[in-house]
């Protein structure tokens, strides 16, 4: 039986080794990287039912209106209005290479009353606003020229130009945002001041004019008797 010299020995078992520990060093790496990749949210409490919504004593028209004199009042562009829906987008620019618009959806829904025939004036008003933000991204473009016989010729000189990429999307949730519009759109609501005040007194009626006085008894004057010439 031949005999195995003690190098070969110490290579052959090596061998498998090396590779199993390569191989337990990518699976580490591939769960790795799987656990960076994932996503990090604030779960859904569902618990507050006031950032979002406000009751107002008025139809779902009156209300959606007020909202939509309230956004275009603060600078809103008014993409949608009906009777019961108002959407309207902002654009801000809080850096010279961030943008970001805002778009505000406000809607309007009928309370419901129980056990009542009388139709209700109540209406629910539920606001969302949601945010984009866009940055700036940069696109290499290189120049081609045609050419009939050999087809696209590709030339050295290339550019690049700017573009506006989406970056980010958020729904806005703080509630002193909602608070300042629902208080501005319970102003409109309400309407000027002094629009339901005391009706206007009537006007005076022209004094009647007098009539004109009544004439005097006529005045006399005596007149001279003359000698009787007959």
């Amino acid at each position: 039986m031949p005999s195995m010299h003690p190098t070969h020995f110490f290579r052959s078992v090596r061998a498998p080794a090396l590779v199993l520990g390569l191989l337990s060093a990518l699976v580490l790496a591939g769960c790795g990287s799987t656990g960076s990749r994932s996503v990090n949210y604030e779960p859904e409490a569902f618990g507050s039912t006031t950032t979002h919504t406000r009751d107002y004593e008025a139809t779902e028209a009156e209300t959606c209106e007020a909202a939509r004199r309230a956004l275009l009042s603060q600078g809103y562009m008014i993409t949608a209005a009906n009777a019961d829906l108002v959407t309207g987008r902002k654009s801000f620019q809080p850096a010279a290479e961030v943008h970001v618009e805002v778009e505000f959806r406000v809607v309007c829904a009928r309370e419901s009353t129980r056990g009542g025939a009388k139709a209700s004036r109540s209406t629910v008003a539920f606001a969302t606003a949601l945010q984009d933000r866009y940055g700036i991204k940069k696109v290499n473009n290189s120049a081609s020229l045609g050419v009939g016989a050999i087809g696209s010729l590709s030339l050295p000189f290339s550019g690049s130009d700017d573009a506006m990429v989406k970056v980010a999307s958020e729904t806005l949730t703080d509630e002193r945002f909602y608070d300042r519009f629902f208080s501005l759109l319970d102003r409109f609501l309400e309407g000027p001041e002094g629009s339901d005040g005391e009706a206007e007194a009537p006007a005076e009626k022209p004094a009647a004019e007098k009539p004109p006085a009544a004439a005097g008894p006529a005045i006399t004057y005596p007149v001279n008797s003359s000698p009787n010439r007959g």
